[in-house]
């Protein structure tokens, strides 16, 4: 198995993201929907899209929301936050920190303490993920919402099989999740939603090509290669349809409750 850097990985894929993770016309509009949901979001919030890539979703949700403060748009990758735009939107606000990084105070944030915020996709990244979540819960004010948007243990995604067993040895349990955010304080739930795929055969084999998943990254060419003739044959239709699974882990602090940071 191959061991790529995560931030190496997402400087490569920077600037043909976008492309890789817009499945079709519906899907960012769909999940960002779910987050406001989740959130319940509002225009007076401060908000942060914590390990936010180029800011696809935070873009809806500015759309969803029209918050008066700027989003905040963290993510350790300059390449990638630099496809926000230059300069930004005046909405969003690039921040240049890892999810350690604002956990332990080492970033000020523009709007001090913090109404909501959320890490998609990102969790399973963290080297501490229990030490991480306490400390972004420490940087909420009272009554404070984290979100959580994860893959659950398994997938139905058309990869091939290597790929999918990988995931399952290396992905986080969304209840062990759960676990960590009630540990920092917080009330917290787990809930899922999915979402229907349908995307061209041929632009999914390209995505696992360029590797549009980290998990992706520990796989050499050769079997990347091998992989997808694996794939091709297993799925001789020229539309893949599939469902799109997430946990959502949503921790809130109690109204008398703020950050310690």
């Amino acid at each position: 198995m191959e061991r790529r850097d995560v931030q190496g990985h997402y400087e490569e894929l920077a600037a043909d993201y976008d492309e890789h993770w817009v499945y079709g016309p519906d899907y960012i509009p769909w999940m960002a929907a779910r987050i406001v949901e989740a959130l319940r979001l509002t225009a007076s919030d401060r908000i942060a899209d914590i390990g936010c890539g180029t800011g696809l979703f935070a873009r809806e949700v500015v759309k969803a929301v029209m918050p008066t403060h700027p989003v905040l748009c963290v993510d350790p990758s300059e390449a990638m936050l630099r496809q926000i735009g230059n300069p930004p939107l005046a909405d969003l606000n690039p921040v240049v920190a890892s999810a350690e990084g604002i956990a332990d105070g080492d970033v000020d944030l523009p709007h001090g303490q913090l109404d909501a915020m959320w890490l998609k996709e990102s969790v399973h990244h963290l080297a501490d993920p229990a030490r991480t979540l306490r400390g972004l819960a420490g940087r909420l004010a009272p009554g404070g919402r984290l979100l959580v948007v994860m893959l659950p243990a398994t997938i139905r995604y058309p990869l091939f099989k290597a790929a999918l067993t990988r995931f399952e040895e290396l992905q986080p349990d969304p209840a062990d999740i759960v676990e960590h955010l009630t540990a920092a304080g917080m009330e917290a739930g787990l809930t899922h939603v999915e979402h229907e795929l349908r995307i061209d055969r041929d632009k999914y084999f390209g995505m696992v090509r360029a590797r549009y998943m980290s998990l992706l990254s520990t796989f050499s060419d050769v079997e990347i290669e091998q992989g997808i003739e694996e794939m091709r044959a297993a799925h001789p239709e020229p539309v893949l349809t599939f469902p799109d699974r997430f946990a959502f882990v949503h921790g809130q602090l109690g109204a008398e409750q703020g950050g310690s940071q």
